[in-house]
């Protein structure tokens, strides 16, 4: 069983904006540890606040 399951994730800031991400799928078991690695404005920050809810 997944400690944290990410499915088909995307989200777009305003309808004609592109997408911040797109389709994004990760499960995190436990006893994993998760890095979001890549380059300013891929998305890492975005992830986090919808992981934590404040997107």
């Amino acid at each position: 069983m997944s400690l944290l399951r990410l499915a088909a994730l995307t989200k777009r800031y305003a309808p004609r904006d592109p997408l911040a991400l797109d389709d994004l799928t990760l499960d995190l078991e436990k006893g994993e540890i998760l890095a979001l690695l890549g380059p300013s404005g891929c998305g890492k920050t975005t992830t986090l606040r919808l992981i934590a809810g404040f997107e």
